[in-house]
């Protein structure tokens, strides 16, 4: 079996390679339906590849040189979802669900840090205790450039919030907010929200560019 991720939703998907032809195939992405497009002979290239690198030595980099902070069971395939301040098992089963691997920092210093470095797609922010708005304890994370902004989704986690609050969410400046009750229910809480967040800045885009004709 080979692994791709989907380049729209980041979801890891597995592939039965024997079955495809040798020639470029596209099919749609079962979670968020878009195109994507495989061709067996590069995988096969790959596979080859990889074979080959399995049989050389290889350097063994640990998470405090890399400067990752993960547990041993989030190494693996995906891209990374950031969890600042308190972490928890529900919140990284909850990046695990909509396709990313759990990466947590405890402080917001340490994981601007990181996300001025790697960009990771999703920031799920869990603080130790919910405040009136701005949430001072992780301005450092949630207070970028729109540029920077606009390269990640930022999702809030705290009790004392209503799941999807549009208002709460400008008010602490994040995409999204999630009651931890709700987590249940997370994976299409997200594909929802993130379906929107995606048509609200595609057409912002498109009346900038229009604007700016």
């Amino acid at each position: 079996m080979m692994k791709i991720v989907c380049t729209s939703c980041q979801k890891p998907l597995s592939i039965d390679e024997t079955k495809l032809p040798m020639k470029e195939v596209s099919f749609p992405c079962p979670v968020c339906k878009t195109k994507l497009t495989v061709d067996r002979r590069h995988l096969e290239g790959a596979a080859a590849a990889a074979a080959h690198a399995e049989t050389a030595p290889v350097p063994v980099q640990t998470p405090e040189a890399s400067g990752e902070h993960h547990d041993d069971d989030d190494h693996g395939f995906g891209a990374k979802a950031m969890i600042v301040g308190t972490d928890h098992p529900a919140l990284r089963h909850a990046a695990k669900l909509i396709g990313f691997l759990p990466v947590h920092f405890a402080t917001a210093a340490e994981a601007r840090e990181y996300f001025m470095q790697e960009y990771p797609p999703v920031v799920m922010i869990s603080p130790p205790q919910l405040t009136p708005p701005p949430l001072e304890s992780m301005t450092g994370i949630i207070q970028l450039t729109p540029a920077d902004r606009r390269k990640a989704f930022f999702i809030l986690f705290a009790d004392g919030l209503r799941t999807l609050d549009g208002n709460a969410a400008f008010l602490y400046g994040v995409n999204l907010v999630v009651s931890p009750k709700d987590l249940g229910a997370f994976q299409q809480i997200y594909k929802d929200a993130h379906t929107y967040h995606e048509r609200l800045y595609a057409s912002m885009t498109s009346v900038a560019k229009s604007l700016a004709s």
